[in-house]
């Protein structure tokens, strides 16, 4: 592990001495990070797009299986195997990302403790900020977490309510079948919601109080994860909210 850090560490040192100022080596080192792990990332948002993809046809197999769970799983697999997708495909990148994030966490809080790293003497300052302190105008905190909430947006899973049980039927148990359903989806989205805002939020108090070159690397790596969102789905959740501000606003201006 101490080989580990000390390399990140000499990596950061070089991109000082190259770039002459502390806020655009942790910009370049971001990006190379970003680089390195590209195919773990892309690899990742691809498998849990096809995953997304085929949710409806999930969606059919549990409505056929009912309570079968060994049905419902033999149908799953024939299923993942006719479209050739992996379910841990999207996890395993993310695990060994997690662990690189942990890494680089460690090593940066290291680094901007110091002034003098392997003999470079490191001056923290980037444009208004200290980078060895939290930004005190929140601004960098501010841009961080609206990074987070496009990214959160563009990610969210569809938030259209599936009408698995008939609403036309005068039956009283298919009537009290479709309250339940409907209390289910409205909790649902309920919870969907309440997680696009927490994460944003979060992400703006941690790093209003964490040194601001840790929020610099959060922020660029956010943006970069926005790009690579965007590459392999679209906007996603980002056209979905768009569709919906425009019909609200044509609605209050009749």
């Amino acid at each position: 592990m101490e080989a580990v850090t000390g390399a990140v560490t000499e990596i950061l040192v070089f991109l000082y001495q190259m770039s002459g100022n502390l806020g655009w080596a942790i910009i370049l080192f971001t990006l190379l990070i970003r680089l390195v792990l590209y195919p773990l990332t892309m690899s990742s948002l691809r498998a849990s797009n096809r995953m997304r993809e085929l949710q409806p046809e999930i969606k059919k197999l549990k409505e056929k299986h009912g309570k079968n769970k060994e049905k419902l799983q033999a149908a799953q697999l024939e299923l993942y195997k006719k479209y050739n997708v992996n379910p841990l495909a999207g996890c395993l990148p993310q695990i060994v990302q997690l662990g690189v994030l942990i890494l680089l966490y460690t090593v940066l809080i290291d680094f901007l403790s110091q002034t003098e790293v392997n003999g470079v003497n490191i001056d923290p300052h980037f444009f208004y900020l200290n980078l060895g302190l939290p930004d005190s105008t929140y601004v960098l905190p501010l841009i961080a977490g609206a990074s987070q909430m496009v990214l959160s947006i563009m990610i969210a899973p569809g938030s259209e309510k599936r009408d698995i049980i008939p609403n036309k039927s005068k039956k009283k148990a298919v009537q009290e079948a479709n309250k339940k359903e409907e209390g289910f989806a409205e909790m649902a989205a309920s919870m969907q919601q309440q997680m696009l805002y927490i994460l944003p939020v979060m992400t703006v108090i941690l790093a209003a109080q964490f040194p601001s070159g840790l929020a610099l690397y959060w922020t660029i790596t956010t943006v970069a994860s926005v790009f690579q969102q965007w590459k392999i789905s679209g906007w996603g959740g980002i056209a979905t909210y768009s569709k919906r501000a425009v019909v609200y606003l044509q609605s209050r201006s009749k």
